[in-house]
């Protein structure tokens, strides 16, 4: 980086502003007499970062101070968006991120996008301008009527040069002239305006058009085209003339006054006021809206007032300018503001003769809740503040004054004639009233009582004077039955009729047990079992109709009865009995629906392995055997090994289904094989099977979503939790082995098969698995080995020889310990005998586990200190004895 831009680094970012303004007079060439569209025209994307580091050089040996690079700034008129995009190139320079931009430069992107580690204060300006595109204005500036008008971006001034030739448009030296004659001659002219004003035609010659509009030259140059071209002449002309300006003339004009930006700019002559005006960027803080003066040759000869195109959309006095003109924006001599509940508040400028009426007109008009009778206005006098009332009968007549504040209020937030009605109507809410509507009048505006209003005790709550509430209780019932007077109502008047439901209990019935859907009910009156049976989709195949049970509850008994409990039967396809129609059901009563004595839901036992016919067989009674299912499943075959046999039984950890999660699948499969596969359309009946089938699984879904876990499901975790907590604090392996949710039940099947019914038979549970293996031939070594593995039985073969395959046992080895699991499930450990152990015998299928010695923590020397203290003792003790 060059030595000006470390420089840079140590100046502050107020000063930076001095460095942008030096570029206007020195960057890229440009000299103090260039026009003022070639400074307006350069783009700083296109600069390079030496001409930026030049800039910063030549401004340190300027020696300007920052108010003449503002002045000599206003005179070339620099746009703003530019000079931003000049700030953050400097700043990026001062970060190092040069790079970047001359890699966006030479993509030909004219658009920056400022790219940083850090946080660019510049970066946080310019969003805050996308958010809002006046947050370079201050807020008085703001204020002012007319003010965005130049700083919007969405609204350009400059002149459009592509409209026809206006009529009133005044020909100057420089103009190109083209004519265009048509029809039964034809010819084309171009022709320049001369610095004597004139035009010269061949054949004719010259023809003065300077100063005269378009429309006075077309006539002047028809009449002396008509020396050539008759047929331009005459009641029935066969030639015509057509005249327009080709290259549009440069023309002076000269900004003074109030002006953000005043000086001389150079324009096209087809430029208007308002053009200028937007070259200059409008009038400034202090600059009139209403009064823009023209002058052409020392003397007015238009004024322009913003307002009208404002307000109106008017451009009357919008004059099109003249090279040489002076524009003159004068300061303001009236300005008022106008605040509150109107759609444009703001600062206005006010002409002599016009009135409050107006300044609403300006600021677009009251809004719906502005207070429109009364208006505040501060203002100054010679020596102090005062105040004034202008009411609307004198918005005509009220006399402005410079600096005059107008306020405007807002209606209040209260009702004039507001009464509101609540509770058991049929249409409750807000209701206008006039003097001396009474109660029963407000009561047919709100559509009369409902049938559960209760009329006894109604509330009318009534504001004071002071804004306290009071409440007015009245016996509505007779009020309308003409015993009472009726209550004449005023204003702010809240009138409430409570429902009969809201003064009790809402009444519901409960029903559980063996019933499609368990639930609470509303309650009807005259309702029976048999209609709550029938709301709750009827009975399960489970349940029996012969001893339902109906819990009531008990009202004022001292004796310490809980429930009077009544037993009903009923038909069981819900056909209406004497028996039912004699109980009708009274306001939480709950009705039991118990299950049928005899009956049992199908249980399936499960018999793999070496038998004829493996696979699920539902038990036959509920004492059924092993050796019933064997015989069911054929018997064991040639290759089976009943010693091996096991069965495998559920624990309390076994997680079962629900039985409507199992009603659930079942209703789910059903439904998929309702569906056909041989583009063959269902029948009209499967149709409305698969409608019922659908509704009831998404009715099972639903409910299944409301309670997760049923009464059993929380019994069993209430009762897991127990054995969790009496497990807490046991060996890991232990606890592994507590929580599974299948244990094997070692079983002695040699002798189930010679004596069925046998105590060695066990009674099958649901789930229940019986594993038949086949013959095995291997025995394992496990644990505190020395090498763990899988050997082939030897019946010759002892448990020290298997122990020696295996590479013996561990220093950490628990012989004494050891113990054998069977194939079948059993287990059998070593015994000893002082020095001796008898190990187990072995059979195929069997494995030797080695347990490991526990682990022993060292004697600290605290412990050795103890003992040889209790020793001491000890030896102390029989000493003393002995003597």
């Amino acid at each position: 980086m060059s030595t000006g831009t470390q420089m840079l680094i140590s100046i502050s970012f107020q000063k930076l502003r001095i460095f942008i303004l030096a570029f206007l007079m020195n960057v890229a060439g440009l000299s103090y007499g260039q026009s003022l569209q070639d400074i307006q025209n350069v783009k700083v994307d296109e600069l390079s970062d030496a001409q930026i580091e030049q800039l910063i050089r030549r401004a340190e040996s300027s020696g300007m101070s920052e108010m003449q690079l503002e002045a000599m700034a206003r005179e070339r008129g620099m746009p703003p968006a530019e000079i931003r995009k000049l700030t953050q190139r400097i700043q990026m320079l001062r970060s190092g991120n040069a790079e970047g931009i001359k890699a966006r430069k030479n993509q030909g992107q004219t658009q920056r996008q400022v790219i940083e580690n850090g946080v660019n204060q510049n970066d946080v300006f310019d969003s805050l301008r996308q958010a809002d595109p006046y947050y370079d204005l201050s807020p008085k500036q703001k204020k002012i009527f007319g003010f965005t008008l130049f700083h919007n971006k969405e609204l350009n001034f400059n002149p459009n040069l592509n409209l026809p030739t206006p009529d009133n448009y005044i020909l100057g030296t420089g103009d190109q002239l083209l004519v265009d004659v048509f029809g039964a001659s034809q010819q084309s002219l171009d022709l320049t305006v001369s610095p004597e004003g004139t035009v010269f035609i061949p054949n004719i010659g010259p023809i003065n058009v300077g100063g005269a509009t378009i429309q006075a030259v077309r006539s002047r140059l028809k009449n002396s085209l008509q020396q050539i071209y008759s047929g331009l002449g005459g009641p029935n002309p066969n030639t015509f003339l057509q005249i327009r300006v080709g290259n549009i003339r440069s023309i002076q004009v000269t900004m003074a006054g109030e002006l953000r930006i005043p000086g001389s700019y150079t324009m096209p002559s087809f430029a208007n006021v308002f053009n200028a005006l937007y070259q200059a960027g409008g009038p400034n803080e202090n600059g009139s809206f209403r009064n823009i003066q023209v002058y052409r040759d020392n003397s007015l000869v238009g004024e322009v007032d913003i307002y009208a195109f404002l307000v109106e959309g008017s451009q009357d006095g919008n004059i099109i300018l003249q090279d040489n003109d002076v524009v003159i924006v004068p300061p303001a001599r009236t300005r008022v503001e106008l605040e509150g509940p109107v759609r444009r508040p703001g600062i206005f400028e006010i002409k002599p003769g016009e009135s409050v009426e107006d300044l609403i007109s300006f600021a677009g008009g009251f809004n719906s809740n502005a207070y429109r009778e009364l208006l505040t206005v501060r203002r100054t006098t010679e020596q102090e503040m005062r105040v004034d009332n202008v009411f609307s009968r004198d918005f005509d007549t009220f006399a402005i004054k410079d600096g005059d504040f107008f306020i405007v209020d807002s209606i209040l937030e209260r009702y004039e004639n507001r009464a509101q009605v609540s509770g058991a109507v049929f249409r409750p809410g807000e209701f206008a009233i006039e003097e001396g509507m009474s109660l029963e009048e407000l009561l047919r505006m709100a559509g009369g009582l409902r049938g559960d209003a209760f009329t006894e005790r109604v509330s009318l709550y009534r504001t004071n004077p002071d804004f306290t509430m009071g409440i007015i209780t009245i016996n509505l019932r007779a009020i309308l039955a003409g015993e009472e007077a009726d209550i004449p109502l005023k204003r702010e008047d809240i009138l409430h009729v409570p429902s009969i439901y809201d003064l009790k209990e809402e009444y519901y019935v409960q029903i559980s047990g063996e019933i499609n859907r368990t639930g609470v009910y509303q309650y009807a009156e005259k309702m029976t079992v048999g209609d709550l049976i029938a709301k709750a989709k009827g009975f399960k195949e489970s349940a029996t109709s012969a001893n339902i049970e109906i819990a009531r509850r008990v009202k004022g008994n001292v004796e310490g009865d809980i429930a009077q409990i009544i037993n009903i039967s009923i038909d069981p396809d819900l056909k209406i009995s004497e028996e039912e129609k004699n109980i009708n059901l009274q306001p939480f009563d709950h009705v039991f629906v118990r299950q049928s004595p005899g009956f049992q839901r199908e249980k399936v036992v499960e018999v793999e392995g070496e038998v004829f016919y493996p696979g699920e067989y539902a038990l036959e009674k509920r004492d059924e055997r092993i050796s019933d299912v064997l015989n069911r499943a054929g018997g064991l075959n040639q290759f089976a090994y009943p010693k091996g046999a096991t069965l495998i039984r559920r624990t309390e950890f076994f997680e079962t289904k629900e039985e409507e999660e199992l009603k659930l699948d079942q209703l789910e499969s059903l439904l998929k094989n309702m569906e056909r596969e041989d583009n063959v359309e269902n029948t009209e009946s499967e149709k409305e099977l698969i409608k019922r089938l659908e509704a009831r699984v998404a009715l099972l879904k639903e409910e299944r979503m409301k309670n997760e876990t049923g009464t059993a499901g929380q019994e069993m975790e209430s009762f897991s939790e127990d054995r969790y907590q009496f497990l807490e604090g046991a060996d890991s392996s232990v606890m592994e082995i507590a929580t599974r949710d299948k244990e094997l039940i070692g079983i002695e099947l040699d002798k189930i098969l010679q004596k069925p019914g046998s105590k060695y038979d066990i009674i099958l549970q649901e789930g229940d698995i019986i594993s038949i293996p086949k013959e095995l031939q291997t025995v394992r070594m496990r644990g505190e080995v020395l090498y763990p593995t899988t050997a082939r039985y030897d019946e010759a073969r002892s448990f020290r020889n298997y122990i020696s395959r295996a590479g013996g046992f561990t220093e950490r080895a628990r012989k004494s310990r050891s113990y054998v699991v069977y194939a079948n499930g059993d287990v059998k450990r070593t015994n000893s005998l002082l020095f001796f152990s008898f190990f187990p015998k072995l059979e195929p299928g069997a494995e030797i586990i080695v347990p490991r010695k526990p682990e022993r923590e060292p004697m600290s020397v605290q412990a050795w200190i103890g003992m040889a203290s209790s020793l001491a003792t000890l030896v102390i003790l029989i000493d003393r004895v002995r003597r």
